[in-house]
């Protein structure tokens, strides 16, 4: 039995609160013990991505109950706004749904429509199965308590994006903007240029539709500097760096530092060998011959008077 004590605030509660939350990004390691690993560095969520990691719905399935195991909230990316993607993250259990690329409040209300059940919206009924944790009850519970917990975040990542984004967050239904930056950079026909004035005025037009709205915001971070720097611009949910980038940046950072320090201790030993070698290899000087000690001269008797 879980204890209720352990189990922090869900997403729902999370993006009610301007608090920062920290996460992580998963695009390779969907191993059974990720949940727990992530867990214990202390994570508050985890966005899990269908979008670029080829990872399919079974995967996402069985990852979704590791994290269940070691209660981290799951956000879940889909490829795309097609139902079919949206419902069946659903219906594996996803807490938070994230789409990509959600450009107009007419998709946003789409979405919303695709996610939730009837009264809100009118995604196909699917019940005692993974999302509800395969648990019997009434149909008019199992509606409300899956529409009150299932999160929506909203990628803003073009120029329509930015565009619509007081729209967007004005939607009943979207909890967050989360900002892609590297495609709206590119949306932006400034691909990579974080500090163009274009890109910085596309931010804060996006911070202040959500501020206005009572909406979170997010983004996923390369570096601890850049995630607080982004906090303090408006943003809440901190999702830093992922799981390849991670391994990676520590294995390499660790095996430069092995290869330095071992080859400078050898240089070291190679150094001390060479003058053992030099000392071994010289002449053994000559010792002086020991002197004689000087001839006593001999004793002479008194001759008797």
């Amino acid at each position: 039995m879980v204890d209720a004590s352990a189990v922090g605030p869900g997403l729902k509660a999370m993006a009610g609160t301007r608090a920062p939350k920290f996460g992580h990004f998963i695009v390779e390691f969907a191993t059974p013990g990720i949940g727990h690993i992530l867990k214990s560095a202390g994570c508050d969520f985890v966005l899990f991505d269908l979008e670029h990691s080829g990872f399919g719905f079974e995967t996402v399935k069985s990852a979704i109950r590791y994290f269940e195991a070691a209660q981290v909230p799951v956000i879940v990316r889909v490829p795309s706004k097609e139902y079919h993607h949206i419902a069946r993250a659903m219906d594996m259990g996803a807490e938070g749904l994230m789409v990509p690329m959600v450009g107009s409040a007419e998709e946003a209300r789409q979405i919303v429509h695709s996610m939730k059940y009837h009264p809100q919206g009118g995604r196909g009924v699917a019940l005692q199965v993974a999302h509800d944790r395969y648990r019997p009850g009434a149909v008019a519970d199992k509606f409300t308590a899956t529409n009150n917990r299932t999160t929506l975040f909203c990628q803003i990542e073009t120029a329509d994006g930015v565009k619509n984004c007081e729209e967007i967050a004005a939607v009943d239904g979207v909890d967050c903007l989360w900002v892609g930056h590297f495609d709206l950079s590119v949306g932006l026909g400034i691909p990579g240029e974080f500090e163009h004035p274009d890109f910085k005025a596309a931010i804060d037009r996006t911070v202040k539709a959500a501020r206005s709205h009572g909406k979170a915001m997010g983004r996923l971070v390369p570096t601890v500097e850049v995630g607080i720097e982004l906090y303090d611009v408006g943003f809440d949910f901190i999702c830093y760096s992922g799981d390849v980038w991670v391994l990676h940046n520590a294995l390499a950072e660790a095996i430069g530092k092995l290869r330095e320090g071992t080859k400078a201790n050898a240089s070291k030993n190679a150094a001390a060998g060479s003058e053992a070698a030099a000392k071994a290899a010289a002449p053994a000087k000559a010792k002086a011959p020991a002197k004689a000690a000087p001839a006593k001269a001999p004793a002479t008797r008194k001759a008797r008077t």
